[in-house]
């Protein structure tokens, strides 16, 4: 599918922002893990979530859902043996369930996503299940992956934080179930921590207990825990809303986006402070946030490890800030459907924006008279990618056509329509 944008000076309405998709699969998870029935209210519609629902069903987790609910009945630490699993595209789905696969005989990840997905490392998980007494058969740390486990154990473990924390989030959920504690170490770094404290905030919740270092660089957790089986609640989501937000303010506008709590632990939430570094109008209150653009924005500097699955639409909005800005400690975004920073920096060039990159930075010499457009440019089956694009393409003077745009549902399914909801003006075509 592509998606035709069309220049649009002015957004104005109210939007409900979606539900988040972190937590919406962070608490299937722990909802499979629990030995019970357990309560999702608002989960996230995705292609993220949908991978979660189809491989927690295929371990043996019963389901039962609709719009505004799901229930599962759990399968604690005795999943289904089951051979293969196909989470997608979903790149963290498949991480956390690597570790729980572990306690199944032999399972394989299969590989449907060979140009996205499949492009993607997954060693240092890997390396770390090993020294728990599971055997692990990868092509070069990617997919197709085959666990062997049955037995993990427990005790010291190591795992590199320097690609992604999802390595280290899919060993919390799994080791309170081993009949051993655990101890484990980060090493090197840890790359997107406020997501490791959505991991913690969500097993908590659950009543599992863990020992965490302030610097979340080593963990305790003691073994023998079982996953209580309870209600909760999905708050809305910061990523997907990031780029409503973008372009809100890369136009002249009156948006409202409701259900974003001030106090949520999602980094994203940052955005909102991005924003209002850039003179942005707009106010954050009683989880709405309202934005008066005027079009008019300034450059800064932001630490883009804080916000990662934000970054790309708050360059987007930097496209058009008066100065020159900078995202920095952003090498991750490299690893992620695509590589977030060369191919999406060379579909920005072709907009006619003016960006430089470093290994870890994205640089943006804004360009407030705004951009040319006028071309047909790549999604790269990245749907943040997606997303960012079309906020340029409304600020273009002669729009921009996305190829693939129709991947922008691995986690936004209804973005073109709340976009369009707002006066957006955006066509579908096959």
């Amino acid at each position: 599918m592509k998606a035709i944008v069309q220049p649009t000076p002015t957004l104005q309405g109210e939007i409900n922002a979606l539900s988040s998709k972190n937590y919406t699969t962070r608490y299937m998870l722990i909802g499979a893990l629990a030995e019970g029935t357990s309560t999702i209210q608002y989960p996230a519609h995705s292609e993220d979530s949908d991978a979660m629902r189809r491989c927690i069903r295929d371990l043996g987790a019963e389901l039962d859902e609709n719009e505004e609910r799901i229930i599962i009945k759990g399968f604690g630490r005795h999943p289904r043996p089951v051979k293969e699993l196909n989470v997608g595209n979903a790149g963290a789905v498949l991480r956390f369930l690597m570790s729980t696969a572990a306690f199944c005989p032999e399972v394989t990840f299969v590989n449907t996503y060979p140009d996205s997905l499949g492009k993607r490392p997954h060693d240092d998980l890997i390396a770390a299940l090993q020294q728990m007494n599971v055997q692990v058969e990868h092509r070069g740390g990617r997919l197709p992956i085959t666990i062997r486990g049955g037995q993990p154990k427990g005790g010291r473990i190591q795992v590199s934080g320097s690609v992604s924390s999802q390595y280290l989030s899919s060993l919390l959920f799994m080791t309170p179930l081993l009949d051993e504690d655990s101890e484990i170490e980060v090493l090197h770094d840890l790359k997107s921590k406020v997501v490791v404290g959505q991991t913690l905030e969500v097993m908590r919740q659950a009543g599992i207990q863990v020992e965490a270092a302030d610097d979340l660089m080593h963990f305790r957790v003691p073994g023998r825990q079982r996953y209580a089986a309870k209600e909760y609640v999905v708050q809305g989501d910061y990523p997907g809303s990031a780029a409503i937000l973008a372009a809100a303010s890369v136009t002249n506008s009156d948006v409202r986006v409701l259900r974003l709590e001030e106090n949520s632990k999602q980094g994203e939430r940052a955005v909102v402070d991005v924003l209002k570094a850039m003179q942005v109008p707009l106010t954050h209150e009683n989880g709405v946030v309202h934005v008066k653009g005027n079009s008019r924005l300034k450059a800064g500097e932001f630490d883009g490890d804080h916000f990662t699955d934000g970054v790309l639409a708050m360059v987007a909005a930097a496209v058009f800030a008066e100065g020159t800005s900078r995202f920095y400690n952003v090498e991750n975004l490299r690893y992620k459907e695509c590589d977030r920073i060369t191919d999406y920096l060379n579909e920005l060039r072709k907009a006619g924006a003016n960006v430089e990159e470093r290994q870890s930075e994205i640089i943006v010499h804004g360009r407030p008279e705004g951009v040319e457009g006028g071309v047909e440019i790549d999604a790269h089956y990245d749907h943040r990618v997606i997303m960012a694009l079309t906020v340029v393409g409304l600020r273009s003077k002669q729009g921009l056509t996305i190829r693939d745009a129709h991947h922008v549902a691995k986690s936004y399914p209804q973005y073109f329509d709340h976009l369009r909801s707002i006066g957006a003006n955006v066509e579908l075509r096959p």
